[in-house]
């Protein structure tokens, strides 16, 4: 997907993506990674999901990345904090109290940028990605993170009957991904309500991963 693509979405408010509550999966699941209070998690192309105002209030630190400064803006006042901004040559940088976030490109960012990860939450971003991109980003992650444990969701749907974002990943795709790094835990496939954009049938899945 070009970074174009994205910007076009959030200029013109198109985010059918961005949910209005918190994921119940991540409310269910996200214990199963078994962390310590004030683990930094990480949110890659989090745009301004109310999974981050979740984590924050469980006692986590959250850092993500996003391309678009739009859906940044409005994380922080939907959060009702006021950040500081900070510009590098690769991002602009918002931080407040217990939370960093990177404007900019994902494949820019590295490991010494990130800072310290404790695990990876990831609903919206290897889904939002098309197969030719899906390896790059998935050992791009691998990388930045130290492989650190990781809750994974995905969405499986007959991609001849639609196109993505998002798109259908499938369980040998997540094998072909991160076997060779992760062992992986399949937890549960839950249909998605009404299917994908209302009319196409689709499912989704919930791993945790662990080095």
């Amino acid at each position: 997907m070009e970074e174009d693509f994205w910007h076009d979405r959030w200029q013109n408010n198109q985010i059918g993506f961005h949910e209005t509550k918190p994921n119940p999966i991540l409310i269910q699941h996200f214990h199963k990674l078994d962390l310590k209070d004030q683990s930094r998690i990480f949110v890659p192309l989090c745009g301004k999901t109310l999974d981050i105002q979740w984590l924050l209030s469980q006692g986590y630190r959250v850092v993500g990345v996003e391309l678009s400064d739009i859906a940044i803006k409005q994380l922080f006042d939907g959060l009702g904090l006021v950040p500081e901004i900070k510009q590098t040559e690769a991002f602009k940088h918002y931080q407040a109290k217990n939370i960093d976030i990177f404007v900019g490109n994902f494949f820019d960012l590295t490991s010494s940028i990130l800072g310290r990860v404790d695990a990876i939450y990831d609903r919206a971003a290897l889904v939002a990605l098309p197969e030719d991109m899906r390896k790059k980003y998935t050992k791009h992650l691998i990388e930045i993170t130290h492989k650190a444990p990781y809750l994974l969701l995905t969405y499986s749907y007959d991609q001849s009957l639609t196109n993505g974002p998002p798109f259908s990943v499938d369980e040998q795709m997540v094998q072909n991904y991160y076997s060779a790094h992760y062992s992986i835990n399949f937890l549960d496939e839950i249909p998605v309500p009404n299917g994908l954009r209302g009319q196409f049938p689709s499912t989704q899945s919930v791993w945790i991963l662990k080095p």
